[in-house]
């Protein structure tokens, strides 16, 4: 092979893997997009889907019936407990293992250490009165809709006992269907087995040569 076609057949090899590699470039690219465009589309049906919407506006309306019942604990519940016990406010109840140090001015100088059981308790009590008032609008709701859709309840469960009725019925007429083939079928073969006893008699009865 002279060297004029060793160049002509290395530009060729040249070529062939600039084309190569420029179809792996634009396999990729392609692949890319469609991977982009897949995760868009993912993207724009999981924010559009209902339930993400109603989770939205539950959060906001927890956000704000959390603020009412814990201003409700903290400003007219907790308060009561107090003045009954006759003692601080229900959050600055308090266990000290160690005093505060102060020095001569007065300021702290060392903080001290102690149980602050009381917020636990008044969170204890948000939890109580929050799951109380759930509890509360739950069965409100829950009755309201049994008020409302009474009679579309009343339709339907008259709906599936006629269903059902209609199943019970047809496996009735099936079953007694079964049963009929089946005592037919037990006719047949007792009539046959009377007519197979009867041939073997009259083939017994005649005497051979006759």
């Amino acid at each position: 092979m002279g060297k004029q076609d060793q160049e002509i057949l290395q530009d060729r090899i040249a070529e062939a893997e600039q084309k190569e590699s420029a179809k792996k470039r634009k396999e990729k690219k392609k692949e890319l997009k469609k991977k982009n465009k897949l995760f868009w589309s993912d993207f724009k049906k999981f924010i559009t889907k209902g339930n993400i919407l109603d989770l939205a506006v539950a959060v906001v309306i927890g956000n704000a019936f959390n603020k009412i019942v814990s201003s409700m604990v903290k400003d007219i519940l907790t308060p009561f407990v107090s003045f009954f016990i006759g003692e601080t406010n229900m959050s600055e109840w308090k266990y000290v293992m160690k005093p505060e140090i102060l020095d001569e001015a007065g300021e702290v100088v060392k903080a001290e250490i102690a149980i602050t059981y009381g917020v636990l308790l008044q969170n204890i009590l948000d939890f109580l009165v929050i799951a109380f008032f759930i509890f509360l609008i739950l069965r409100v709701v829950a009755r309201a809709k049994t008020v409302l859709f009474e009679k579309e309840i009343e339709e339907k469960k008259a709906a599936e006992a006629k269903k059902k009725a209609e199943e019970d019925a047809k496996k009735k007429v099936e079953a007694e269907k079964a049963a009929a083939l089946a005592e037919r079928e037990a006719e047949f073969y007792a009539n046959v087995k009377k007519q197979t006893e009867l041939l073997e008699k009259i083939a017994a009865s005649v005497k051979p040569g006759e």
